[in-house]
């Protein structure tokens, strides 16, 4: 029996290759404690974790559903999978962007840069990462995701679209009269599992969700995407709180991490730093990456569900108004809708959508 060793992401992990499980033994320092050299670069650290840990399992498609395959054997062969597999969410990401932009062009509102900058996290979730069967959204076994920053709705209603949840042409009747496509989410939209949109509540509706899972004998996952502005709610505090003392795993957060609210910088507003440091004060694992990178987010995504003794928190680094120049970074993009002259510019910056191959 081979046991490899490693002091990583704040914790001592065991991989045992006879039984393939990966284990935490104890905190054993902080991130970027300089103990560890590997805490320099967080796309370093995630990948090793990869290598030493059980094989990534496969995502494919099945008839009605997106299911991972758990069953599939051979770290070399699920590497590499995954690496094709997260090269095509590129393009899906790309064609949901100019989505958001004609959905909000249409509505003549609505929150564009905190939509655009979580594209490649909701991309990941369900095309990547979560149990769920567009021909059946009320499967039970599916996982769930909670979109506590309920603004982002375009994000969401695009990638439901794209998944096969309702046809894309519904896309421009977001916000009309009568449209299952209303401003916040709400449940009369297939695919989604929770209505939206007061700031701090999220996160205590996925823990209950969460712990239903638990006294079901359920193995699904909750997923719960918040905004970092959105942090300066006490709800949030006392939700995390309760995640770890409940040992809620089955728990993770996303924190789409733009650095911009509604009003100026996050850090004007109420400062939020070091905000890795107070989540892992509440008893959380606690990692950071690059939100827009499609390696990193699937990392980060195998850790915590590798991870069985404490919710995990993905603080991901993001660019409010990400992938339009004129507007990244801008409060005032939070929420806009566009000129037509603007619409024009903003549709040639963004492209036209890659080829399938």
């Amino acid at each position: 029996m081979t046991t490899y060793r490693v002091t990583i992401l704040g914790f001592k992990y065991v991989n045992t290759r006879l039984s393939g499980q990966l284990q935490t033994e104890g905190v054993a320092h902080a991130n970027r404690c300089g103990v560890c050299i590997l805490c320099a670069c967080s796309e370093l650290r995630l990948l090793l974790l990869s290598l030493l840990s059980p094989p990534n399992p496969n995502w494919t498609s099945c008839e009605g559903g997106y299911v991972r395959d758990t069953k599939q054997n051979g770290l070399s062969a699920s590497l590499e999978a995954s690496k094709e597999e997260l090269e095509s969410l590129s393009e899906i990401a790309h064609q949901i962007r100019r989505d958001i932009v004609a959905m909000i062009q249409s509505a003549k509102t609505g929150h564009l840069g905190p939509s655009l900058s979580c594209v490649e996290i909701l991309v990941s979730l369900y095309f990547d990462r979560m149990n769920h069967t567009p021909k059946d959204p009320g499967w039970s076994d599916r996982d769930r995701l909670v979109l506590c920053k309920g603004h982002a709705a375009p994000t969401l209603y695009a990638t439901l679209a794209h998944a096969g949840y309702f046809d894309q042409e519904v896309l421009l009747s977001l916000r009309k009269t009568g449209s299952i496509l209303q401003g916040h989410p709400t449940r009369v939209t297939p695919g989604v599992d929770v209505s939206t949109g007061s700031l701090g509540q999220g996160l205590s509706v996925a823990n209950g969700i969460a712990l239903a899972a638990r006294l079901d004998g359920k193995s699904y996952r909750v997923f719960a995407l918040t905004g970092d502005g959105e942090c300066d709610e006490g709800q949030i505090w006392e939700a995390a709180m309760t995640a770890s003392h409940l040992g809620l795993s089955n728990v993770t957060v996303i924190i789409d991490r733009n650095g911009v609210q509604s009003d100026d910088a996050t850090e004007r507003i109420k400062k939020k730093e070091p905000l890795d440091r107070k989540w892992r004060s509440f008893g959380w694992q606690v990692l950071e990456i690059d939100g827009h990178n499609f390696m990193q987010i699937h990392h980060s995504f195998d850790v915590a569900e590798w991870t069985t003794d404490r919710p995990t928190v993905i603080i991901a680094r993001t660019v409010k108004g990400k992938g339009l120049s004129f507007l990244e970074g801008d409060a005032n993009s939070h929420n806009i809708a566009f000129s037509e002259e603007d619409l024009d510019w903003a549709m040639d910056e963004l492209g036209q959508p890659e080829p399938e191959t």
